[in-house]
């Protein structure tokens, strides 16, 4: 799962950058408005966390652009107006939530986690497929009610295509919310994730589409 953080401040944007990929996220990261509003236009991503008082362009603008080119990510939006006009107003630019400054680490973290799970259409913080369940809360996966132990590539692939269960979806998509953007890319390495995960949790839970990519689900007895 790729997330955008847009936040002026270094040391809040460093923290927020940390605690994300600490619990599995690969994060970009952007200074000002005008950056923010390039990576959240060309890039695809999970989920956005997006600071209104920006350098450049204000996250109110860079958020009524993004939703005017119809760009649909989750965007939490942090403000350090204490207002409740200037709330409602990122809500009616096209937030889907928001955060006011000064705010606990874990309290972005979990509506991050909500933005991201509701917009693949999950309301638990616990999603399963057959054997295998992933707890976002604890970022922790088990197959049988074992715990299973996965690098950080190998949790974001599985944990992405557990959230689109029963899609097919395709290598370049999986590289793309796999990465940072700064990252050297190579969607052949994503065949070498997909091997080692069937060897953990099973080898039919992920299926080959020739052609087209992967598709996780439960195995069908014939």
């Amino acid at each position: 799962m790729r997330l955008l953080v847009v936040e002026d401040d270094a040391d809040l944007n460093r923290q927020l950058v940390t605690a994300l990929g600490e619990a599995g996220y690969a994060v970009d990261t952007a200074f000002d408005g005008e950056e923010g509003h390039f990576l959240g236009d060309t890039e695809p991503y999970d989920a956005v966390v997006l600071d209104l008082g920006l350098p450049k362009l204000d996250g109110l603008s860079v958020l009524e652009n993004w939703r005017r080119d119809g760009r649909s990510m989750p965007v939490l939006i942090l403000t350090a107006r204490d207002r409740w006009s200037d709330k409602v107003a990122g809500i009616d630019a096209g937030a889907d939530d928001y955060v006011a400054k000064p705010f606990h680490m874990e309290e972005v973290l979990a509506r991050v986690r909500a933005l991201v799970r509701r917009a693949a259409g999950h309301a638990s913080n616990e999603i399963t497929c057959g054997l295998v369940r992933l707890d976002l809360r604890a970022g922790r996966v088990t197959h049988d009610g074992n715990p299973i132990k996965l690098t950080s590539h190998e949790y974001r692939l599985l944990s992405y295509l557990l959230h689109h269960q029963g899609k097919v979806i395709s290598r370049t998509e999986l590289t793309e919310h796999l990465y940072e953007q700064d990252f050297d890319r190579d969607s052949n390495t994503v065949e070498v994730f997909v091997g080692r995960l069937r060897k953990k949790i099973g080898a039919d839970m992920i299926e080959t589409i020739r052609g087209l990519g992967y598709r996780l689900g439960e195995p069908v007895d014939e």
